[in-house]
């Protein structure tokens, strides 16, 4: 029950948003009584917070080369822009919505956010990069920036352009990459 409680919430969350979703609509979706719900949740924040850990998946290091690694995040974040259902990062747009500095969910996000700048980091320093912190970050805030720029203009080409940017912070870090396969893009206008 509790995995359904979470799947429900998760849906409706992201798709409708935070605020817009009370208790008692992830019980009814699921046909539940909210008494029902309270007895694995005790209170919306608690589900709030049970839905952003949920989401918190941990990106492996795996043995491809690190530089492969890091350009393949940008092709991650492609396939979710492709997908029609794509409203941005949940983190993010939990902390907007609930606007509470000191609620859970702010930790939670704080938490994600860094643990994908030290995925970064920690590639970086496989290859020997003299300031993996400072690139680790830049990279971040690429990840981010496209996000965001693809929830304004709506174009999934937006994640190729954020990966020609990282080869070029690459580049410049003395990373010798792959030559680069032309892609077909989308301009919209």
């Amino acid at each position: 029950m509790r995995e359904r409680i979470l799947d429900t919430a998760d849906r409706l969350f992201y798709g409708r948003g935070i605020r817009a979703v009370g208790v008692d609509t992830v019980a009814a979706e699921i046909g539940i009584s909210k008494r029902t719900l309270y007895n694995y949740f005790p209170s919306k924040d608690a589900l709030i917070a049970a839905y952003l850990e949920r989401r918190c998946n941990r990106l492996p290091i795996t043995d491809a080369p690190p530089a492969e690694q890091i350009l393949g995040a940008f092709d991650r974040l492609a396939r979710v822009f492709a997908d029609q259902g794509f409203r941005g990062c949940p983190f993010v747009n939990a902390v907007a919505e609930i606007g509470e500095p000191d609620h859970e969910a702010n930790r939670i996000a704080i938490e994600f956010k860094e643990q994908r700048r030290l995925w970064f980091r920690d590639l970086l320093r496989r290859l020997k990069v003299r300031d993996a912190e400072g690139l680790a970050a830049q990279l971040q805030m690429l990840v981010d920036g496209a996000i965001a720029t693809m929830l304004v203009r709506g174009d999934p080409a937006i994640a190729d352009t954020a990966k020609d940017t990282a080869r070029v912070l690459l580049t410049a870090a003395g990373i010798g990459l792959p030559k680069q396969r032309p892609m077909a893009r989308s301009v919209r206008r």
